[in-house]
């Protein structure tokens, strides 16, 4: 009789753990197919019965769908029933980071690197908790590591110079960011990204050959990046080939014309120059529409001080009074304290050195106005 009960308990356990593991492949495969409703309503009710992988797929489920305090009860009651899986804490750090309670993912990414130490999720999501915290040291050596240990994960690698960039080491992260370059997918927006701030540094840099090839690459991989095209024809500017930038600008007028500008930043105008004059920057930008016989602004000048304000600017100005009479088409002004400066007149196919020259010359107050008024202009 004793031998009998024995016997079955045995065959109650050996039936008991198939049917656990008959739960645990069946939510995974519920989950692997996005049905996260069918989970919380076929199985929840009973949760506290099924095993650790089952509770994990349960509260994977709550996870989906950013029910956040209900994922984190059940990824501890995983745990519970099983301390040796390190995912219910990789996914508890997870939430953790989605709250902004930083120090509790913290906590949790490193309980689950020191279960599975070989994860470079574990590992970039330890850095992503670092990196809101602004322990961007600490953020950039976990993401170094996530790095080694899977150099297949793309976010390690262009958070890397983000880090950096934030610890004011701007070489070295455009090192990294050229790193980043060559080892993600070039099929993701993350490529994308790490394309503009390479760009973006060599062009803050003045390296403007090299940020020519890496802003034609965006433009190449996605045409309607106006964006790009705008940054292109900086960087044609900078190395003074302005023939080249032209393609570029009737692409850009002619997306104005279709109304695909708008929400881009480019919606009135674009930056096609950027240079340093003494301790500020002057941002060039011009213009699409046109006014014909009214006054309008097309080339604006921006004096931009080292706290990125507005000073004042100069700018061409369209003059009907002087195109009428026979003479040039542009009248050059400057808008400063509240008063408006006239200075000359260009014709309209300027040549853009001469007019940088010449408005170098009033910013350094060697040209005299010829007329200035108190009343602002309105453009």
């Amino acid at each position: 009789m004793i031998k009998y009960f024995i016997s079955s308990l045995a065959l109650f356990t050996t039936i008991h753990l198939f049917s656990q593991a008959d739960i645990t492949l069946r939510l995974e495969n519920l989950y692997s197919e996005k049905k996260y409703d069918q989970i919380l309503n076929d199985y929840e009710k009973n949760v506290n019965d099924y095993s650790a992988k089952s509770i994990y797929y349960i509260g994977m489920a709550h996870y989906m769908k950013a029910n956040d305090n209900k994922c984190i009860e059940l990824m501890n009651l995983s745990i519970e029933k099983d301390k040796s899986d390190p995912d219910p804490h990789y996914i508890k750090g997870m939430t953790f980071n989605y709250l902004n309670k930083f120090d509790d993912a913290i906590e949790s990414f490193k309980k689950a690197i020191e279960l599975f130490p070989e994860s470079a999720d574990y590992h970039s999501g330890l850095a992503d908790s670092y990196f809101n915290k602004e322990e961007f040291l600490k953020a950039f050596e976990s993401y170094k590591v996530a790095s080694q240990v899977n150099d297949e994960l793309d976010r390690p690698f262009y958070m890397m110079p983000q880090a950096l960039f934030n610890l004011n080491k701007k070489e070295e992260a455009l090192e990294y960011f050229y790193l980043a370059k060559n080892e993600i997918d070039k099929t993701t927006e993350s490529y994308i990204t790490v394309l503009y701030n390479i760009g973006l540094m060599e062009s803050l840099n003045r390296n403007y050959v090299k940020a020519e090839p890496v802003f034609s690459e965006i433009i190449k991989l996605n045409p309607k990046d106006y964006s790009a095209y705008s940054k292109l024809i900086q960087a044609y500017y900078g190395m003074k080939e302005y023939a080249k930038s032209k393609t570029y600008k009737d692409i850009l007028y002619k997306a104005f014309d279709n109304g695909e500008l708008v929400g881009t930043g480019l919606e009135e105008m674009f930056c096609f120059d950027q240079f340093d004059w003494n301790d500020k920057l002057i941002q060039v930008y011009e213009r699409f529409a046109v006014k014909e016989g009214k006054l309008y602004y097309k080339h604006l000048f921006y004096v931009v001080n080292e706290s990125n304000e507005i000073e004042y600017r100069i700018q061409t100005e369209n003059s009907p009074v002087s195109v009428e009479l026979g003479g040039p088409k542009y009248a050059i002004g400057m808008d400063k304290n509240g008063a408006h400066s006239t200075f000359g007149f260009i014709e309209e196919d300027f040549d853009y050195d001469e007019l940088k020259s010449y408005v170098t010359k009033i910013l350094e107050k060697q040209v005299e106005p010829t007329a200035t008024s108190t009343k602002k202009t309105k453009n």
